[in-house]
């Protein structure tokens, strides 16, 4: 602990005496974090952020301040000044200060306190309102301060680390222009421009794209991105990520070049686990789509899914027969049992995700499936279904292999995105219920290939499927020549543990490429041209190749802490509603402050 300089009320910290620091005259100021009455003397523990230090009221030695100590109570806030003793045979080994403790000669109250709404002293579960409504309060808790501590130490290493890798830091602005970038945008109205907005940034990303033009070369900014969208346990409106852009990379040396980051960081930061895989394994999102029906999948287990669609619409069954997509998850029997009424659940889980249901069977054994009358044919050809699996990459676990009796195999069948997110639901519930999770692990992987269009599912049209700034592999042959649904982006995430944790990809730095891939997508060069002339403008001014990410503070720190609420890393975070309830934000405006910017609400 770096030592504390004196000033007026302290010349310690509550948590930086020792044994070494007996007979000194010191001065501490902190919480009443808990009181003992003894008769003729009267024991405190006082706190600050950095510890506790019991503190003994006698009135051999002090009459006025044992006097105040009787009247102290929690939360009150202290100066004490006297002498630091050892505390024999009632040392607390439990307690960095339990060898010592301070007889009070002086006592000062700096403030009262009002009897709190929860007890300070102990890290039991609160409501979520309780908690936010006093979140000031609930910060002087141990376990909320330690996870703000965590923030500062990690991000902390995250800017030295950068630093010495030669990237230069850059603030970019908070009113920015309203764009399309996948989310809706918080509007500024102004004053001083009736009927315009600003919008708060989603990201910096055409910034950052802006500072590579401008021969920055590496960039990073621990950078606020704000979107009005609906929240969930991984996902706030208001979070912040590590932006990232470099020139003159590939994607290939990107991924590289950012990789030690997150070794370190899970050296350092995650306990006593370890990655699963150095390097991180880099897979296509369509490979990870058929193995694991998910692009951010938990690698710390095995459990693949795999097509058998061909095989099943041989099967005789009805419902396998008519599907667009059938696929399997094998439940190797030397994993564990389900029971039935697990299994009923996860049919549940399936409906949940939008499938209708799901099929299941036991190798080999007919009775009490859900699958009725399939042919032997079927039954027999089971085992083609490994043939399917792919050998395991360095890191990551498989189940390669033939069908022993008693192996449970789940069946989605539907419309394709459905029966991958069934399974996908179903694949991690029953890797939780059997315990398959390699707790020792932070699996890292790299999501690469993303496609760079797709149809909509609002207007059946097609669409950007991801960033929209993203270079299409093979440029504007590929635009011009390939079937749009096919072309491939170099876009990456990076994943672990099943949450994504960064979306980045190689920009799309030619102008022309540019405006033909909004082209395809229904834009007008006019349409883009009002929307992203200062970028197009930009371009035409010799840009550079160049390339980045923005990894998610938040969510790498629950995967670096084991946690799984975006929101405890957060010092003052909104509910699940997306409300401030001790600012008491969103809030009503009154009729001048609305008139003053030409606005006008409308119930």
């Amino acid at each position: 602990m770096p030592k504390t300089t004196a000033t007026a009320y302290r010349t310690h910290t509550c948590g930086e005496l020792r044994q070494i620091d007996i007979n000194k005259d010191i001065m501490l100021s902190g919480w009443v974090h808990a009181r003992r009455n003894h008769g003729n003397l009267i024991f405190i523990d006082l706190r600050d952020k950095y510890g506790l230090t019991q503190i003994v009221f006698d009135p051999k030695i002090s009459k006025d301040a044992h006097s105040i100590g009787e009247q102290t109570r929690p939360e009150w806030c202290l100066k004490i000044s006297g002498k630091v003793r050892a505390r024999g045979q009632l040392e607390n080994a439990n307690l960095e200060t339990g060898q010592i403790e301070i007889e009070v000669h002086e006592c000062d109250v700096l403030n009262k306190s009002k009897t709190p709404p929860f007890e300070i002293n102990q890290d039991t579960e609160l409501n979520e309102e309780v908690r936010y409504r006093y979140r000031y309060l609930d910060i002087r808790r141990n376990k909320t301060l330690k996870y703000l501590q965590f923030r500062s130490d990690v991000l902390g290493f995250i800017r030295n680390w950068y630093n010495e890798n030669g990237f230069l830091e850059v603030t970019t602005p908070l009113l920015t222009v309203s764009s399309p970038e996948g989310a809706r945008d918080f509007l500024v109205p102004t004053h001083l421009h009736p009927g315009k907005f600003y919008a708060l940034p989603q990201a910096p990303q055409q910034y950052k794209q802006l500072l590579m033009v401008a021969g920055i070369d590496k960039y990073f900014q621990i950078a606020p991105c704000l979107r009005d969208e609906n929240p969930r346990a991984d996902r706030v409106a208001e979070h912040y990520q590590f932006d990232t852009e470099v020139s003159f990379m590939t994607q290939d040396e990107f991924l590289s070049l950012m990789e030690p980051l997150f070794v370190e960081l899970t050296k350092k930061f995650s306990g006593n686990r370890k990655c699963g895989s150095i390097p991180f394994p880099r897979i296509s999102y369509k490979e990870s789509v058929l193995r694991w029906a998910s692009d951010k999948p938990d690698l710390r287990y095995a459990l693949e899914i795999v097509d058998i669609t061909d095989l099943a619409h041989k099967s005789g069954f009805g419902i396998f027969e008519k599907a667009q997509t059938v696929r399997a998850l094998r439940i190797p029997k030397v994993y564990g049992e389900i029971a039935r009424r697990d299994l009923d659940k996860m049919g549940d889980l399936a409906k949940q995700a939008g499938a209708g249901g799901l099929a299941w069977l036991k190798v080999k054994e007919d009775v009490g499936s859900v699958i009725k009358n399939v042919n032997t044919e079927f039954l027999s050809k089971l085992d083609e279904m490994t043939k399917n699996v792919p050998d395991a990459k360095p890191g990551i676990p498989t189940d390669k292999g033939k069908f022993a009796d008693g192996d449970l195999v789940f069946f989605g069948a539907g419309e394709k995105n459905i029966v991958a997110k069934a399974l996908n639901v179903v694949r991690r519930e029953i890797a939780r219920q059997l315990k398959l999770i390699d707790e020792s692990l932070v699996a890292w992987a790299w999501i690469t290939d993303f496609p760079f269009f797709g149809i909509s599912e609002i207007t059946n049209k097609l669409d950007f499927e991801h960033n929209p700034f993203s270079m299409p592999q093979g440029g504007m042959k590929a635009l011009k020549t390939e079937e749009p649904t096919e072309i491939l982006a170099y876009q990456y995430d990076l994943i672990a543990n099943g949450f994504e944790i960064s979306s980045g990809g190689v920009r799309n730095h030619e102008p022309e490429t540019l405006l033909e891939a909004f082209k395809m997508v229904g834009y007008s060069e006019a349409d883009v041209r009002k929307k992203f002339g200062h970028m197009l403008e930009a371009f035409e001014y010799g840009a550079p190749p160049h390339c980045g990410f923005a990894p998610g503070v938040e969510r790498t720190l629950t995967v670096l802490s084991g946690e799984e609420n975006i929101r405890e890393f957060i010092a003052f975070p909104k509910t699940s509603n997306e409300e401030d309830l001790m600012m008491k934000a969103p809030s009503v405006i009154d009729s001048k402050q609305l008139e003053d910017v030409g606005v006008k609400v409308i119930k």
